[in-house]
């Protein structure tokens, strides 16, 4: 099951501005590198949600199945989770049909142990595709983000920025050592 993001509207936890003070660049040049740093900021937000394990931003997610899972219980590859918005049943052309609210549920844990809970009364698909959106990250509706989670967006942007082809990326270890006490384990 892979989660897809379904709205593209992102807000980074790090602004540009923010980026260029902690690099201490002069505020007069007009913002010719800006483009280049909202880029670097993007790309070590990625970098950090994949070595936490982590969504960094708050987002909504789709998620497809042909069944529900026998014991009822959906683990979901997002962290942390915020709210379930929809679970339905798609037909060949598209349309949705809802599920009663009830029947779906977020797990007890939406940090550690994301899931959703399938009542035993839920509808099977008969051919049909099973729909779950829900929105998870932390920000908005959800959790704040943890300051060394954005502390190491920042460290690896500037390394970045600083090492920009010269040597190896510096930054490695160091915003790895700062995403490891929120990194989710998987067995």
């Amino acid at each position: 099951m892979i989660p897809i993001r379904a709205d593209t509207a992102i807000v980074e936890p790090v602004s540009v501005a923010d980026l260029r003070g902690y690099l201490r660049l002069d505020p007069d040049d007009g913002g010719a590198e800006d483009a280049l740093l909202a880029s670097l900021i993007a790309a070590a937000r990625a970098s950090l949600e994949i070595e936490a394990r982590r969504v960094l931003v708050p987002g909504r997610y789709r998620i497809a199945l042909a069944a529900w899972p026998r014991d009822g219980r959906l683990p979901l590859p997002v962290s942390p989770l915020v709210a379930l918005v929809r679970a339905g049943f798609t037909d060949t052309g598209g349309a949705v049909t809802e599920l009663a609210p009830d029947l779906v549920r977020l797990g007890p844990d939406r940090i550690e142990a994301p899931a959703l809970l399938v009542d035993p009364a839920a509808p099977e698909p008969s051919g049909r595709t099973i729909l779950i959106e829900v929105t998870a990250g932390f920000g908005g509706d959800g959790p704040p983000l943890p300051a060394p989670l954005r502390l190491a967006v920042l460290r690896l942007a500037a390394a970045r920025y600083e090492h920009r082809g010269d040597e190896p990326d510096a930054a490695g270890p160091d915003a790895a050592a700062l995403a490891a006490p929120f990194r989710r384990m998987r067995l």
